[in-house]
C-alpha cells in the first residue's frame, strides 16, 4: 500500500499500485518535487516497533 503526500505533509491518495499514485500526482499536476510517495506497509512496521505510548515520558502530555 502506497501513500502519496503533498509538500505540506497531507495524505492525498492511497493505493496498492505505485503507478496509480504517480498517475494521481500527474492528474493534479503535482511535480515530483511537490509530493512524497511512501510505502505504507513497510513504514507502518517500522513505526509500530519504535512507538512508545507511555505519556509519562513526555514533558507536555496534555
Amino acid at each position: 500500500m502506497y501513500g502519496l503526500y503533498d509538500k505540506e505533509g497531507i495524505l492525498r491518495f492511497v493505493d496498492s499500485d505505485k503507478d496509480a499514485c504517480i498517475a494521481y500526482a500527474e492528474l493534479f499536476e503535482l511535480g515530483s518535487t511537490n509530493y512524497c510517495l511512501i510505502d505504507l506497509a513497510n513504514d507502518a512496521k517500522q513505526v509500530k516497533s519504535n512507538t512508545n505510548l507511555d505519556q509519562s515520558l513526555g514533558v507536555y502530555n496534555n
